[in-house]
């Protein structure tokens, strides 16, 4: 009798349904905005940095270590920005050389799934990227990108199984790639608004069953997410973050790029959003719980993120590092060529609120190529210094660090009154005595898109509401007339009008460089041998002791990043 009551209990204990359900973390890990960064190294101060594949791959792998449900993205922008690729994509456009892409070998050894294509990897042309996209182990993703043939398609989409969970990734690319590169650089290709791509390989998954989706784009957002503000002057194809989350809340989370802005996580609705520092600075990590329901489908339960940062005593991963030794010292060869001489120290330290010699020099360099009336640039790096004696490569790149080209375009003087005071939107407007304390600089307007201009004088008063800020605008002598015709020098990013210069989107543009700003610097100071000793002095802020108040203010920003 007791041993039919134990049989009994035995059988009721079995039959019981478990109470623990099945659960499974999947981990995504994910880097952006590369820029050719592998060396934990600035190029142009020769100081290591808290940077760069080879620390990264040392995160990646204590991740590995943790759990073996990892999956590794790059959100794009990769194969340009850097000595170490502008000295290899330059070769490979030159037909110098046929070695695979640096920045692809090392993630290939990395082990990457996947990488977005950026709007920088258009930027050497469609051999170039196709050069680079083929020493890939990888597939680039793009799912609003389409192509007519002449470029083998992108995939919108990878699938993997990571610890028994099938996760689908949407790679997205902004869609403003065509008001930056001239035709020939993307020439048979389409780019769809985000919305559209992502909607496409939603429903081309269907058949798939993915049991979790995210998406990994090549694109910001277009607002302030403290206060939901739109950004002035943002084009309306190029930041779609926020709006592929609200119209997409099947997706567990967006992992994205382009802006080169940090965020740790937010939610919009239900989509986790998150973005790490640009140049390897950061690894973002999404942490993705599932739970098998009754029926054996696998359920998101909840989502975490976090970015893990390069430190600067994160050890270096040596096989990353040997990867890209040739092409690391080939870049530092060019550097280290003498191009000219300056007579004096030269700093940019105080460049984007007075003028300053350095980025007349840059001017002198425009308005020399285009015989332009007027020419604009910004300042992109003010930690740039020219020594007194001998100026190689390296200072002008460091002056110049993107590889934009140089365009002319037909103007007036409306355009180049109205460029100015979108310029001038970098400040915040102020009254005395608040423009000897601050704060004055707007945080919201990114500093590389404070244009100045040369072959005018000018004024720009804070005191003055924004818009009406530029007084004193004149030209050769005379005030500046709004009908008055000129030729103006601007960067290609500017001829399509982004940031808020939409007076130059439709200008007709009457000569293209064909060759980046940065190669005619090096060619013209080559030629001439001296660069600029002093500032011209033909614009200032006002009032006058505004100009210390942002040197305060910007130097505890600097201290602060």
């Amino acid at each position: 009798m007791l041993l039919l009551v134990a049989l009994l209990l035995a059988a009721g204990v079995a039959a019981q349904p478990t109470t623990r359900p099945e659960r499974v973390t999947v981990t995504v890990l994910a880097t952006t905005d590369l820029h050719g960064s592998v060396y934990p190294y600035d190029y142009y101060t020769r100081e290591a940095s808290a940077r760069g594949l080879a620390k990264d791959a040392t995160l990646i792998e204590a991740v590995h270590r943790e759990t073996k449900n990892v999956l590794l993205v790059d959100c794009g922008d990769t194969i340009q920005g850097s000595p170490l690729e502008s000295v290899h994509q330059n070769a490979v456009r030159a037909g110098k050389t046929r070695a695979p892409d640096p920045m692809m070998l090392a993630m290939d050894a990395i082990g990457y799934d996947a990488m977005v294509v950026g709007n920088h990897e258009f930027n050497f042309g469609l051999a170039n990227l196709q050069a680079a996209r083929k020493a890939a182990r990888f597939p680039w993703l793009s799912a609003n990108t389409v192509s007519d043939g002449v470029v083998a398609p992108f995939a919108p989409f990878l699938v993997k199984t990571v610890g028994g969970v099938r996760v689908a990734v949407i790679g997205v690319t902004t869609a403003a790639v065509p008001s930056w590169e001239t035709p020939e650089q993307i020439r048979g290709l389409r780019f769809l608004p985000p919305e559209e791509g992502v909607r496409q390989a939603l429903a081309a998954l269907e058949p798939e069953t993915p049991d979790v989706i995210i998406a990994a784009v090549h694109a910001g957002l277009d607002r302030d997410p403290q206060t939901d503000a739109r950004r002035p002057g943002e084009p309306p194809t190029e930041n779609r973050v926020w709006q592929i989350a609200e119209q997409f809340p099947q997706l567990a989370a967006i992992v994205y790029g382009h802006t080169h802005q940090r965020e740790p996580g937010r939610r919009v609705g239900g989509v986790l959003l998150v973005q790490p520092k640009n140049y390897g600075a950061d690894v973002a990590r999404l942490d993705l719980t599932l739970v098998r329901d009754a029926a054996g489908r696998w359920r998101l339960e909840g989502s975490t993120s976090t970015l893990l940062p390069v430190q600067r005593d994160t050890v270096e991963d040596p096989r990353v590092l040997e990867i890209a030794r040739p092409y690391h010292e080939a870049a530092e060869r060019w550097l280290d060529q003498p191009v000219a001489e300056s007579a004096v120290e030269l700093s940019g330290e105080r460049g984007r609120f007075e003028d300053t010699a350095l980025v007349d020099a840059i001017q002198e360099v425009q308005l020399h190529y285009t015989q332009a009336d007027v020419s604009f640039t910004a300042l992109f790096r003010p930690q740039a210094h020219v020594p007194r004696g001998k100026v190689t490569v390296r200072e002008l790149a460091g002056l110049y660090v993107y590889d934009n080209e140089l365009y002319a375009v037909e103007g007036n003087g409306r355009m180049v009154r109205e460029a100015l005071e979108n310029a001038a939107r970098f400040f915040r407007s102020c009254q005395e005595p608040s423009c000897a304390s601050g704060p004055l600089l707007d945080r919201a307007i990114f500093g590389y898109n404070f244009d100045m201009a040369e072959g005018v004088d000018y004024d720009i008063d804070l005191t003055r509401p924004v818009g009406q800020r530029i007084v004193d605008l004149t030209f050769r002598g005379a005030p500046l007339r709004d009908e008055q015709p000129l030729r103006i020098a601007i960067n290609n990013y500017r001829a399509a009008g982004s940031n808020g210069y939409s007076m130059f989107r439709d200008a007709r543009i009457v000569w293209r460089s064909g060759r980046d700003i940065r190669d005619l610097m090096v060619e013209y100071f080559t030629r001439t041998k001296r660069l600029p000793a002093r500032a011209d002095g033909n614009w200032s802020l006002l009032p006058p002791q505004a100009v210390e108040t942002l040197v305060r203010e910007e130097a505890v920003d600097t201290r602060a990043r």
